[in-house]
């Protein structure tokens, strides 16, 4: 991997994140906020990807160093996960970004994954820094955005067959941010379900829609953080 370990300091504490550095020097920052598997390799080839397009990325571990591969112990993991703890590393991480001597422009963008789409949403709507926001199939019971502070425009990838997050409750989230007047555009992907994009679950994986997405996601931030 292009990337390395670095430790973001917050609050007098740190939290280990994943760093990916541009080739060219100055790029974009992005923020990427991993699944309920935490801090894994396929969110580290993330960010890998991201600093090849020209952009400077970096995955918090929101899980201070845990990772699993069973769902049953994802979903504790995720359960567990103190969101007092995870707005401070987020925030921790949008002042890293901008903080870094490799970053362009005034405001980064933020993408997550199941568990970090929604925390993508939540962040956004933290801190007023982060410019643009991609969700894909975000899900978290515990987390609830206080959309009316959002101000990034909002991209989200969704899965016709997803079963954590239906059609009819994309359509409803939607519905909120638009009656709210923000910048939204969501597609619902058919005959796909959940963690399309993750190719390191070849059970799930579209090859086809994750191109697609990525592609249309890096407009997104091209557009929106300049």
């Amino acid at each position: 991997m292009a990337g390395q370990m670095v430790n973001l300091k917050i609050n007098g504490g740190t939290t280990p994140g994943y760093l990916a550095e541009p080739k060219t020097g100055k790029g974009y920052g992005v923020i990427v906020i991993q699944e309920w598997w935490g801090l894994v390799p396929h969110i580290k080839d993330v960010c890998d990807r991201f600093a090849a397009e020209g952009f400077l990325a970096l995955a918090p571990d929101l899980y201070h160093g845990q990772t699993t591969t069973s769902p049953d112990e994802a979903g504790r993991l995720m359960m567990a996960l103190r969101i007092d703890q995870a707005e401070k590393d987020l925030q921790g991480a949008v002042k890293y970004l901008l903080g870094h001597k490799a970053i362009s422009g005034g405001t980064i963008g933020c993408v997550g994954f199941c568990m970090g789409g929604q925390l993508a949403l939540f962040a956004a709507s933290k801190n007023p820094s982060i410019g643009a926001c991609v969700d894909y199939y975000g899900i978290h019971p515990n987390v609830k955005p206080d959309f009316g502070n959002l101000q990034a425009a909002v991209l989200g990838f969704f899965g016709e067959e997803d079963s954590f997050v239906t059609p009819d409750a994309v359509r409803k989230l939607e519905k909120q941010l638009k009656d709210l007047g923000k910048k939204v555009d969501f597609t619902i992907f058919p005959k796909v379900g959940h963690a399309f994009f993750n190719d390191s679950r070849k059970d799930v994986y579209n090859k086809d829609l994750a191109k697609k997405s990525w592609n249309r996601m890096l407009d997104c931030f091209r557009q929106n953080l300049r």
